[in-house]
């Protein structure tokens, strides 16, 4: 069974932010998601560079990748370009941080 990009997006939606209390997709700390012949490659950022999380967060993406059917291989590189900001928080998920008010 080939792995779907929709498969390691749910996945990585079990992956929570212990700092914040949400996942890191609706954090929008996930930048992009690659597939390509059963490799998967996954550009995320942190809230801040001196997030004291960066590598439990890298280590539980990487281990969703290991559990996703259908995966060879994966790889989690962290970047800081373009630099993470409130406004790429989903939605729900911003107002359920900020109630309704502006974080920016």
């Amino acid at each position: 069974m080939e792995p779907t990009r929709t498969a390691i997006a749910d996945g990585l939606r079990t992956v929570i932010d212990p700092e914040v209390g949400l996942n890191i997709v609706a954090l929008g700390l996930i930048y992009d998601l690659q597939l390509d012949d059963g490799q998967a490659t996954v550009r995320l950022t942190m809230t801040t560079p001196a997030c004291p999380m960066s590598s439990y967060i890298k280590q539980q993406v990487g281990a969703v990748l290991q559990q996703t059917r259908g995966l060879t291989g994966g790889v989690v590189e962290l970047v800081w370009d373009p630099p993470w900001a409130p406004t790429m928080i989903e939605p729900e998920a911003r107002e359920a941080l900020f109630g309704g008010r502006r974080p920016y």
